[in-house]
């Protein structure tokens, strides 16, 4: 491909007194070449018969909103005389001649989906901005890119002098709606649709696990009006230029050898053509393959197992691939979920799959597991070679539709997947939330990536997607990024997210302690107000009209609890700063004050919830927000005692009532080992308990205990000063599993040893914990 005189370098390298503004996704190559172009009250478009025509009504709506009280579009060698002086934008096909002209050196790259863009200042004659696509799609993301070029001079609006040759790494980019629990509304989808667009994604797979008409109701046709919903968003996606994929899911009641079954599975995939789509899938995730569902399938591929259900599911792929998809004119290549969709072993299901599954069906594969920590060349070319083609990949994230995510929005940027990737996938879609203006933070990131996975980084994404909620606002985006930090927790179906909560606020409270400890604590308070205001102002920002109200819905139970935790935060901080002045009084009124916003946090709940976890407290930092006021608080209690508090566990000793099945890696000893992807668990009655024995007798004012999905819904704290009498100093019972703080009562007497005591489990399992905290001060 050649691209003339640029070269990719970075953005913000470009050789140019002014830097370009940033473009997204990143482009491949993109550089100054010449003065701004100033948009002028009339503005002349040249296009043509090979013009797309919603590139053009997007770049006629966005010189409109930039400046130009009036938009000729006329077709080349038919420009008025008048023309010169005004600005003048052609947009078409790369080898038309007046455009090719226009281009110069910049060339329209020669893959699919690429484009051209060249923005000349005045000269010789006038304001001139060339738009090419190497197909209509190119054309459109021209514009798109367009879109990002206007700044805003002195005397009006300008286009950056920019020449930028592009096209995307991967084929297929964009999400697939397949998550559990409440499916997007039509309108919140439509709404998608013009997102994708925006962020030049192509793809987006119709999969909600629960409309019944793709799973349950598989055979049954959609009612009329549901049809025409889908109708319409069809048109919606093609006028974005993105892919609507129709995914039909059969596998929980398919006979494979079933001819009535197959014909009742094209019906629907033609109901769907009918309508415009011209792509299509069949998921066979989540499904048995221990069972048939009926009993022709056993006389056609034997019993059930791995390599039985392969041979079914290849039957039945093949043919639709080959007497559906071949036979329909414009049909993209089929798409299907394998029932073995998530890991790098080679199966029998697997061998069956590469030998005889049609090659130019799309495998679908989400990585190493479930939920990858991370997605690496290695392993995608381990899945290429796994199942003999490139893959396609579903990434699950920001999905929060399993455990580990209730009461959590993901607001963490898109991330952990390598460089080079695009060698070695056809694509990525993400799965989005059941919130889908609150998934545009990661979908952003992960069209970014998929778009110029060799130029992409988490770091200035990020930002960026939230400038696109915040209608470019700078204070708004800020409030997003605060937001952000506070929902940055991406848990895994295992025990260790692979993002971890509040990187941002965690840097300043470790900074925070560290100066308070060393003497300089008007300082250190002072510096941690103002972050602790920022979280208090956050949600007000975010609600206040720039950011898109869809955000500020999806978020709202998330916004209500961030303000109280920022007000509790911004109180706490004022009691220490009171009791340093000697304001005993004062200091324990403020710290009240904040014991009394934290119980109002935690009593918000997301409710009614879209998500199938149910009615749940938002998670707003918690294991750093709510840790430091409980360290805040146990030094305002502790303020006379030798210390002045701290988390006593690491120092101290583990035990426990039993270890489940004796597993090492459950120990006891890992309940205060510091380290959140470690847990203890216990046997599976109701009255075990785990107890840390502390280093010395010490005044305790606080117990912290982060559960694992196996815990209690009723338990006590116990201490003791001998560990042979034991005083119940608490009794807890929690509404779900998470973070929980005990505040024990202020007269307490030293202990030596504190006990998590079980009354009754919330699940079959025993107890399990990853971290218990002791925070207190020894006495002498």
């Amino acid at each position: 491909m050649a691209v003339g005189v640029l070269s990719p370098v970075p953005q913000a390298e470009a050789a140019s007194p002014t830097p370009l503004p940033p473009v997204s996704p990143t482009p491949q190559s993109i550089g100054r070449v010449g003065n701004d172009a100033v948009v002028t009250d009339r503005v002349l478009v040249v296009a043509d018969a090979r013009t797309d025509a919603a590139a053009r009504d997007r770049l006629v709506a966005e010189l409109k909103r930039h400046g130009a009280d009036r938009v000729d579009v006329v077709a080349p060698g038919r420009e008025p005389a008048a023309a010169v002086g005004l600005l003048t934008v052609r947009l078409g096909p790369g080898d038309r001649p007046d455009i090719a002209a226009a281009l110069g050196d910049t060339a329209v790259p020669g893959r699919a989906e690429g484009y051209a863009v060249r923005v000349a200042g005045s000269g010789g004659e006038g304001h001139r901005i060339a738009l090419a696509g190497k197909d209509a799609a190119g054309q459109f993301y021209a514009v798109q890119t367009l879109r990002q070029l206007f700044v805003r001079g002195d005397d009006g609006w300008k286009v950056a002098g920019a020449g930028v040759a592009d096209f995307p790494s991967m084929p297929l980019r964009g999400t697939i709606e397949g998550f559990y629990g409440t499916p997007w509304t039509h309108a919140e989808r439509l709404d998608q649709m013009d997102f994708y667009g925006d962020v030049k994604a192509n793809t987006y797979v119709y999969a909600p696990k629960d409309d019944p008409y793709h799973r349950g109701k598989w055979r049954e046709p959609y009612p009329a009006d549901k049809l025409a919903e889908l109708g319409e968003l069809v048109r919606r996606a093609a006028a974005n230029h993105v892919r609507f994929t129709f995914a039909v899911s059969p596998g929980e009641s398919i006979c494979y050898s079933d001819a009535a079954h197959r014909k009742d599975l094209k019906a629907k995939l033609q109901a769907m053509y009918d309508l415009g789509t011209r792509a299509f899938s069949v998921p066979l995730d989540d499904i048995s393959y221990t069972r048939w569902n009926c009993e022709g399938d056993r006389a056609a591929y034997g019993e059930p197992g791995r390599q039985a259900a392969a041979r079914a599911q290849v039957d039945l792929l093949n043919d639709v691939q080959r007497t559906f998809v071949a036979t329909h004119p414009g049909a993209q290549p089929l798409q299907m979920v394998p029932t073995e969709y998530g890991d790098l072993t080679d199966t029998a299901y697997k061998q069956t799959m590469r030998a005889t599954l049609d090659p130019a069906v799309e495998v679908m594969w989400t990585g190493t597991d479930v939920v990858p920590p991370s997605i690496t060349d290695q392993q995608a070319e381990g899945a290429a070679r796994l199942f003999g083609r490139k893959v396609f990949v579903w990434d699950n994230y920001p999905v929060n539709d399993f455990g580990n995510t209730r009461g959590r929005l993901l607001l963490a940027p898109y991330d952990k997947r390598e460089a080079g990737l695009s060698a070695h996938l056809t694509g990525i879609v993400a799965n989005p939330m059941n919130q889908p203006y609150a998934s545009k933070v990661a979908v952003f990131g992960a069209a970014d990536f998929a778009w110029n996975d060799a130029a992409y980084d988490a770091r200035a994404s990020w930002p960026r997607a939230m400038a696109y909620l915040a209608g470019g606002d700078r204070e708004a985006t800020e409030a997003l990024l605060v937001l952000g930090d506070l929902e940055h927790m991406a848990p895994t179906f295992g025990a260790t997210p692979w993002q971890e909560q509040a990187p941002e606020l965690a840097r300043r409270v470790a900074r925070f302690w560290t100066s308070w400890d060393a003497g300089a604590r008007a300082e250190a308070v002072t510096s941690l107000r103002g972050y602790a205001k920022r979280i208090e102002q956050a949600p007000a920002v975010i609600r206040g009209g720039s950011v898109e109200r869809g955000f500020t819905v999806d978020a709202a139970p998330w916004l209500d609890a961030t303000e109280l935790w920022g007000r509790a935060t911004v109180r706490m901080l004022d009691a220490l700063a009171a009791r340093q002045a000697g304001d005993r009084d004062g200091a324990e009124e403020l710290r009240a004050e904040s014991v009394e916003l934290q119980r109002q946090a935690t009593a918000v709940r997301v409710d009614p919830p879209r998500n199938s976890w149910g009615s749940a407290q938002p998670r707003v930092g918690d294991g750093v927000l709510d840790v430091f006021l409980v360290q805040a608080e146990v030094r305002l209690q502790l303020w006379d005692v030798a210390g002045g508090g701290e988390n006593l566990a690491p120092k101290g000793t583990a035990a426990a009532s039993s270890v489940e099945q004796n597993l090492d890696r459950l120990a006891a000893r890992h309940v205060n080992d510091g380290l959140m992807g470690t847990r203890w668990a216990s046997g599976y009655t109701d009255d075990e308990w785990v107890q840390i024995e502390l280093a010395a007798p010490s005044k305790v004012a606080a117990v912290t205990l982060a559960w694992e999905s196996a815990c209690a819904t009723e338990y006590t704290i116990r201490t003791s000063v001998n560990g042979t009498d034991w005083k119940t100093v608490a009794t807890q019972r929690p509404e779900g599993c998470g973070n929980d703080v005990v505040r024990l009562p202020a007269d307490a007497e030293a202990v030596r040893y504190v006990r998590m005591q079980g009354v009754d489990r919330r699940t079959t399992w025993g107890y399990s914990i990853h971290e218990m905290g002791v925070y207190g001060a020894p006495v002498s």
